[in-house]
């Protein structure tokens, strides 16, 4: 008896938590029994129990789920090549028609690729680049290309936030009877292919050397121009300066001569006293303790010496 107890107590523990499931906050259910959906869904969190098995949950995301593709290689309809990177946000809004048409989310994530990219590539196709990389018009800075000329930009009429809504718009409709709702399309980045883009490069560095090339050129005409301004300032001085130099020479000159003219103009003391002296200074500043000198006897020399030696 004791182990038919036990038989039974094991028993029911199986039937109850075969029976019981809980339901979390972030999911929501799906019961079938032998395959197909019974009831409706289960979205309250909480204990809930079904029939031991025979039935199975199935569960599912409630939170935003996220769909992100590869970047597609797309052609403008102005015939541009380029590389399209988007992503999108969405969520099951219906767990039992999502598991009818789709099962799983592995099945709605290629469902998915098929209708987002589909409609990307036909959003894409409608516009050309401009419209698909600017999302409004605007007046372009006086010197936006680096030459000093107004720069000019191509108006737009749609713009990528428009072309974004499109997609957003035509792939809600195309998912309304899977279950799931897609909240949000974003474009992440936009790019010309390889082959496309490297040429770009080539453009946009030959036009970046043809702008340094014209600085270079601006700047060595101001530099020659600051340099002859400089040469010419440098002469102006220079000429000012010798005339200054001139005045004060002249002026240096006359008083000299005046004083020589008052010197000779005072007694005969005074005046050979006066020439004594010069002829000491002119003889200091000619001489030195090495040096022989010949006077002649004619000389205003010998005669000063001769007459300071008596």
């Amino acid at each position: 008896m004791r182990y038919l107890g036990l038989i039974v107590l094991l028993v029911a523990l199986l039937i109850v938590s075969g029976a019981a499931y809980t339901v979390p906050e972030t999911e929501q259910v799906i019961i079938t029994q032998f395959g197909k959906p019974v009831g409706d869904a289960i979205d309250v969190p909480g204990l809930h129990f079904k029939v031991p098995f025979l039935q199975k949950v199935h569960r599912f995301e409630k939170r935003f789920l996220e769909w992100d593709a590869q970047p597609t290689e797309l052609t403008t309809e102005d015939k541009r090549f380029i590389h399209v990177d988007t992503y999108a946000r969405w969520q099951i809004s219906d767990p039992l028609l999502f598991f009818q048409r789709l099962r799983n989310e592995s099945g709605a994530q290629s469902r998915l690729d098929d209708v987002l990219e589909g409609e990307t590539r036909n959003a894409i196709a409608k516009h050309n680049l401009v419209e698909v990389v600017r999302s409004s018009n605007r007046e372009p800075d006086i010197d936006e290309d680096q030459l000093g000329a107004p720069a000019t930009l191509e108006q737009i009429e749609y713009g990528r936030e428009r072309i974004r809504q499109e997609i957003l718009t035509n792939s809600q409709a195309r998912t309304g009877d899977l279950g799931i709702e897609i909240l949000d399309v974003q474009i992440k980045r936009i790019n010309y292919v390889e082959e496309v883009r490297l040429r770009v490069y080539d453009r946009m560095i030959a036009e970046r050397r043809r702008i340094a090339a014209r600085f270079r050129s601006e700047g060595e005409g101001d530099a020659a121009s600051i340099r002859g301004d400089l040469e010419r300032d440098l002469k102006k001085i220079q000429s000012e300066a010798y005339r200054k130099a001139q005045e004060i020479v002249g002026k240096a000159d006359a008083e000299a001569t005046e004083i020589y003219a008052k010197a000779y103009n005072q007694s005969a003391d005074s005046r050979r006293f006066y020439e004594f002296l010069k002829s000491m200074e002119t003889l200091s500043s000619t001489t030195d303790e090495s040096t022989s000198v010949l006077l002649s006897t004619e000389g205003e020399f010998y005669r000063y010496l001769n007459k300071s030696g008596r």
